[in-house]
């Protein structure tokens, strides 16, 4: 059985900075490509951040773009997100899916608040 987690969110003020990390059971996650989603209630999920197997390609949509960044350690099979300058807009919880070819897995998330 395949299990993902989420890790490291929190409250945190205006400006501040916090790094996400995502790790797997029941699958190799240096196999997969691995998204990080968010999904704020009422409003559809939104992918921030992708990076292929080896960290050689990474995406961001603007909305994040030049404060979050995606890494990955395929020897301690983690994945992270860090995030910096943070803005009450990007709280949120945050979902980790790796996913290959039609094999996409998602966990639980880790909630983010952004407030003074």
């Amino acid at each position: 059985q395949v299990q993902v987690v989420e890790s490291g969110g929190g409250l945190v003020q205006p400006g501040g900075s916090l790094t996400l990390s995502c790790t797997a059971s029941g699958i190799v996650l240096s196999d997969y490509y691995v998204n990080w989603y968010r999904q704020v209630p009422g409003q559809q999920r939104e992918r921030v951040a992708t990076i292929d197997y080896s960290s050689t390609n990474t995406y961001y949509p603007d909305s994040v773009k030049g404060r979050f960044s995606v890494s990955r350690d395929n020897t301690e099979q983690t994945v992270s997100l860090q995030m910096t300058s943070l803005k009450p807009e990007d709280t949120a919880v945050y979902y980790c899916n790796p996913y290959r070819a039609t094999y996409k897995y998602w966990g639980q998330g880790t909630q983010v608040t952004v407030s003074s």
